[in-house]
């Protein structure tokens, strides 16, 4: 039998022609620099080779340099890691300035070197702003470093009251230091963002200048201190706000402490913002409030009479020949309300105060009510100035601070009614009497931000008996016993007080309160010589003469009809 051997065929797939045959006449369309038109061939085993001793030195080299570093140098990195540190920076924030109601700066910032690390705070160079505008406390920081206060703190004046608005909000900076303390890098995470721009309702000039008055007329005077207000009595705006004395703000601000020891031990107080916490017998400045009481309470008519012929005069059932006696400043005569303003007479408004033999008066407890309706025995009500309340004498009140003689007689409403015995007010409260007589009973509440509008409470007071009163603080600069401040070129009405205080009445505080003009009201005004000798004829008069003078001269817009 015989096998023949078959033949083995290797299976393939076809091949197109075109994958075989390159001719002459497709050659051109290939890009032999892309490796067209060219046959493919296999990576050699030498490639591959090649490659792995490639890969193997980089892989050697990368063991190499971990090596040195976790171990030849380890301690030395770690060291140096240890060192380096990232901490968080504060920006200081720049603090809102503080203008007048001109755009005049008060307060400000000065950053002497681009290496301070937050401006420092200055004042205005004129004198009679301290307290009205205040002084701050920088930031600071311990013996290491670290700071302890980041901002400033408002610890007086404006800068107190408006310390949130004036702050800012400080910035956050994180930066990296190296073991020798240099910065390696550094990034701002959060910028600051500076304080609001305060514009107080003040004139800087017209506040300084009354100061200017305040303090010659005291030094004159010897007086202790003084003050001085003067509101806008549509707005409450208060147009200047004094005290005297002062102290210096960039020396507070700079921790001068020789200065500040100075101020310590001054028994003259120039800490003390009398305008807004100074207590002061009152005298005669609240008799336009006795004159609209007693009006209103129907006790006396514009035209009733009284006639003072120097005294009053009570007997005494306890010692007939001992009558008890209660004094005018001088005789003056038969008098109607408004002559009784004019003129200030005591006996008048003892009369209207506690009564006398056919004339009643209004009592004690209406006393009490007129008085806190026209704000005294109140805060005051400036933001930020959180002033004493001041005192009213009432039964209540002799009561608790005399136990040993606690019954209220009709001396003590005769003198509470002409604003001596144990009434205490501030120059603040003063001004909102005066504000409110003028503007027609709205008692205002007070206000340092420049364009405000009116705050206040209307006082229950007919407007036919504040018109009275009104003509009656006129005819006391026309023919009474503020002639001093008649001038032609304003027309002020103003009420003047002495009050006796000591305890053998050796010394007096001096006051006038007022508005202008009196046609048409714009401001009202007070101020006050502290604890002069008795019998001193330097008063409040005096000082408006001066500063009606001086803002002749240099403000005169405030005088031409208030605007």
């Amino acid at each position: 039998m015989v096998f023949r051997r078959r033949r083995k065929h290797r299976l393939s797939s076809e091949i197109n022609p075109d994958e075989i045959l390159i001719d002459a006449s497709n050659v051109a369309e290939f890009d032999r620099d892309q490796f067209e038109g060219r046959i493919e061939r296999p990576l050699s085993r030498r490639s591959f080779a090649m490659a792995g001793i490639l890969f193997g030195l980089l892989f050697l080299g990368y063991v190499a340099r971990a090596g040195t570093l976790q171990i030849v140098r380890g301690d030395e990195y770690a060291t140096r890691a240890r060192n380096n540190q990232l901490s968080q920076e504060v920006i200081f924030a720049d603090r809102g300035v503080i203008t007048d109601r001109n755009g005049t700066p008060l307060a400000y910032n000065e950053r002497e070197s681009v290496d301070d690390a937050f401006s420092s705070r200055s004042y205005i160079g004129l004198p009679g702003l301290a307290h009205v505008v205040g002084y701050v406390q920088p930031p600071a920081k311990d013996s290491s470093g670290f700071y302890y206060r980041n901002a400033y703190a408002g610890l007086d004046g404006a800068e107190k009251a408006f310390n949130t608005e004036l702050a800012g909000i400080n910035g956050l900076k994180l930066s990296e230091t190296d073991a020798k303390g240099k910065v390696v890098s550094e990034s701002t995470v959060q910028p600051p963002e500076a304080g609001q721009t305060l514009a107080l309702s003040i004139d800087a000039k017209v506040t300084s200048g009354l100061y200017s008055v305040l303090a010659q007329r005291a030094h004159e005077a010897h007086a202790t201190g003084a003050a001085g207000v003067i509101m806008n009595v549509k707005t409450g705006e208060l147009l200047a706000m004094t005290s005297y004395p002062e102290y210096s703000p960039s020396a507070m601000e700079a921790g001068d402490r020789s200065l500040i020891k100075q101020y310590n031990t001054d028994p003259s107080r120039p800490f003390l913002n009398r305008a807004t916490d100074g207590l002061y017998a009152p005298g005669s400045i609240i008799k336009p409030i006795m004159a609209a009481a007693g009006l209103q309470e129907g006790v006396i008519t514009p035209n009733t009479l009284i006639t003072s012929t120097g005294k009053l005069t009570l007997p005494n059932p306890y010692d007939p020949a001992h009558p008890s006696i209660f004094r005018d400043w001088r005789v003056n005569g038969t008098m109607t309300v408004r002559d009784a303003i004019a003129v200030s007479s005591d006996v008048f408004f003892y009369e209207v105060g506690g009564g006398f033999q056919d004339q009643k008066g209004i009592g004690i407890a209406n006393i009490d009510k007129y008085f806190q309706m026209f704000g005294y025995s109140k805060e005051a009500g400036l933001q930020g100035f959180t002033g004493p309340s001041g005192t009213i004498p009432t039964p209540a009140w002799k009561a608790a601070n005399f136990p040993g003689d606690p019954t209220w007689r009709i001396g003590d409403t005769y003198h509470t009614a002409i604003g001596q015995y144990g009434m205490q007010v501030t120059p603040l409260q003063a001004v909102k009497e005066a504000a409110a007589i003028a503007n027609g009973g709205f008692l205002l509440t007070p206000t340092l931000i420049a364009s405000s509008t009116r705050q206040g409470s209307q006082i229950p007071v007919n407007a036919q008996d504040l018109e009275v009163v009104r003509e009656g603080m006129r005819q006391g600069v026309t023919r009474g016993i503020a002639t001093a401040i008649n001038f032609p070129f304003v027309q002020p009405a103003a009420k003047t007080g002495t009050a006796q205080i000591g305890i053998h009445n050796e010394y007096q505080n001096a006051w006038m309160i007022g508005f202008w003009p009196y046609d048409n009201p714009q401001y009202a005004y007070a101020v006050v010589l502290e604890r002069l000798p008795a019998g001193t004829p330097v008063g409040g008069a005096s000082v408006m003469y001066d500063f009606f003078n001086w803002m002749h001269e240099n403000t005169p817009q405030y005088l031409d009809q208030g605007l």
